[in-house]
């Protein structure tokens, strides 16, 4: 676990093992390959995505296999961010983003007290541009406004298992890309104890 930023929001990244990828990635084709399922776990209307598809993964398969994992490096994104040790990790809801050429997310921020992105597909070339600057299918992350010494964007250039934590309130925004091919991953909210989201409490 690596966690960014002395000032301002932290920022925590970690690699997802290849067996949990594959898991993952083979319980959402298990779902495109049924439309009434796909259906019934649609997830669109609750998100500001303009992008194919958003779904929920169902909570068996999260609690079978993502929950110990997550838990795991939230208490250590916690313990090294702000020397607690969290005892009640929740996870809220997970969801997955399928975002094809052209397709993007606005900003926006999320419910709940942390919050998750994890990269499953990418594209072959996607970051491709004539710019020197290659925000394609990248994911930006905006706190407060730039000044002497303090950037107010993170930008992120997602490659397959990266796994990024950080604050429910830091704004983000997922690029376009203009080429062929899937941009898969998936995002979660997490609830947390109150003594250890609550900055006021003694």
């Amino acid at each position: 676990m690596k966690v960014l930023s002395p000032f301002g929001p932290k920022i925590g990244k970690f690699k997802l093992p290849i067996s949990i990828i594959k898991k993952i990635n083979t319980e959402v084709d298990r779902i495109l390959e049924n439309k009434q399922l796909a259906k019934k776990l649609n997830y669109s209307k609750k998100l500001v995505g303009e992008v194919k598809q958003e779904f929920e993964l169902p909570k068996t398969f999260v609690k079978k296999n993502l929950s110990k994992l997550i838990t795991k490096e939230v208490k250590v994104f916690l313990k090294k961010s702000i020397n607690k040790n969290a005892k009640k990790i929740t996870i809220k809801n997970l969801w997955v983003v399928r975002q094809f050429q052209n397709e993007y997310n606005p900003i926006h921020y999320h419910d709940g007290h942390l919050s998750a992105v994890g990269y499953l597909k990418i594209p072959k070339n996607f970051n491709k541009s004539k710019k020197d600057i290659k925000t394609n299918g990248t994911i930006d992350f905006i706190n407060g406004s730039k000044s002497f010494l303090s950037d107010s964007i993170y930008n992120h250039v997602p490659k397959v298992g990266d796994m990024i934590l950080f604050p429910n309130y830091l704004m983000h925004t997922a690029y376009p890309f203009h080429t062929s091919g899937e941009r898969r991953s998936f995002s979660l909210n997490i609830e947390l104890e109150e003594k250890i989201a609550n900055v006021f409490h003694d």
